[in-house]
């Protein structure tokens, strides 16, 4: 059991937030060489789900 939610925890904590550099990485690719186009809006779009490139600023109230 412990194996399995620290394998849970390497994908989320590893192989998520490369798919997202990856997939944002292509778009810019794709838009460099073709123009804006559907799937490059797409993959810009599903690593912004992945991974937002700005933080959200917490609030502290002390």
């Amino acid at each position: 059991m412990i194996q399995k939610r620290i394998g849970q925890w390497a994908i989320m904590a590893v192989a998520v937030p490369l798919a997202a550099v990856g997939a944002r990485r292509l778009s810019h690719t794709i838009e460099a060489r073709r123009g804006p186009s559907g799937i490059s809006r797409l993959l810009s779009k599903g690593a912004d789900i992945l991974r937002p490139q700005k933080a959200k600023r917490r609030r502290r109230f002390w």
